[in-house]
């Protein structure tokens, strides 16, 4: 199922297949990219959409579903579209490294919903116990969160089996370690393979990432800063509507986009984002839905510097700016 890709290709295809929504009178028309199809991960965003909450700001949005031939850096970069997601920190410090002029203004998942599952085993009291067992993983994911359960587990690149996103290997290897989100992966081993999956997630065992995260173009932010404090604003609105409120006018707009998602798995995507405190917990529950901090980008770029992912004298605090979702909060 999954997914998150960095800078590859453009995915020009996809924005062909798009197909835009007439402007309304008097609203300025955006296009906003998301890292996968129609999901639970998207829900305020398409929340929004469906309450109005960018229509009464003005905006006109167009929801252009991601999917592995779509690129949102790479899209941001050529002004193909106004807004996308970053799935996680990585995206955005790569953002800098690659010199594209693109910043995170909001962080709507406080925790990475990455985990690892396994099959149920007693044995396993924690990830340090899973040290020469078989990984699967994505390709994407070996530049992102393997990177640091190899620097805090000592795991090695020996572990990593290939991941293509069928889960058939995994449940028919007893010692597998799986990749996976949360709100996906876990809920799909359980029903496919009839047991309940022992599961990680890498935020609660210090993995620093945001996910969820708004991008936008740099020279959007200087030149027109208010069609973007709207957009981010609207985007607050939709994800307080969809944790808090009734969900179903965004799960209707992404069952109507992606035939292939079902509302059992939409159900249970939601209690994982609530119970595990993904958009509301962490620096939410002060600052509000959306919130990011200094500090916690400097702990995050200090641990990719130790990685050797990133020269300790890059500019990372382009990657982020603070001030759309600053409510007082200066740290």
């Amino acid at each position: 199922m999954r997914r998150r890709s960095f800078i590859g290709a453009m995915g020009a295809a996809a924005l062909a297949g798009c197909q835009p929504q007439k402007q309304a009178p008097g609203r300025i028309k955006l296009t906003f990219a998301t890292d996968w199809r129609a999901e639970v991960e998207h829900g305020g965003y398409y929340q929004a959409l469906a309450t109005g909450e960018f229509a009464k700001r003005g905006l006109d949005v167009t929801i252009l579903q991601g999917g592995p031939s779509v690129n949102v850096p790479q899209l941001l970069a050529a002004r193909q579209i106004d807004f996308g997601i970053g799935s996680n920190s990585f995206i955005v410090m790569n953002l800098v490294r690659e010199k594209i002029p693109a910043m995170a203004v909001a962080a709507f998942f406080q925790k990475d919903p990455q985990c690892l599952m396994i099959h149920p085993d007693p044995a396993v009291k924690s990830i340090t116990d899973l040290k020469g067992r078989p990984f699967l993983l994505g390709d994407a994911s070996k530049d992102t969160f393997w990177a640091w359960l190899k620097a805090k587990y000592g795991f090695t690149d020996a572990q990593v089996r290939k991941y293509n996103y069928n889960l058939g290997p995994f449940l028919s290897d007893p010692r597998a370690v799986q990749q996976g989100y949360i709100t996906s992966e876990p809920y799909a081993a359980e029903s496919q393979g009839h047991f309940k999956p022992q599961v990680f997630l890498l935020a609660d065992e210090g993995y620093p990432s945001y996910g969820s995260m708004l991008l936008a173009p740099v020279d959007t932010l200087r030149n027109r800063p208010e069609v973007t404090r709207k957009f981010v604003d609207a985007c607050i609105a939709g994800w307080t509507s969809y944790m808090d409120e009734d969900p179903k006018p965004g799960d209707d707009l992404i069952l109507k986009a992606n035939p292939e998602m079902t509302q059992a798995l939409l159900d249970q995507g939601r209690d994982k984002l609530v119970n595990f405190g993904i958009v509301e917990g962490g620096d939410a529950e002060q600052w509000g839905i959306g919130a990011m901090t200094a500090k916690r980008w400097d702990d995050f770029f200090q641990t990719g510097v130790k990685q050797g992912l990133y020269p300790a004298d890059m500019p990372y605090r382009q990657g982020f700016t603070l001030g759309l979702v600053d409510r007082g909060n200066q740290s």
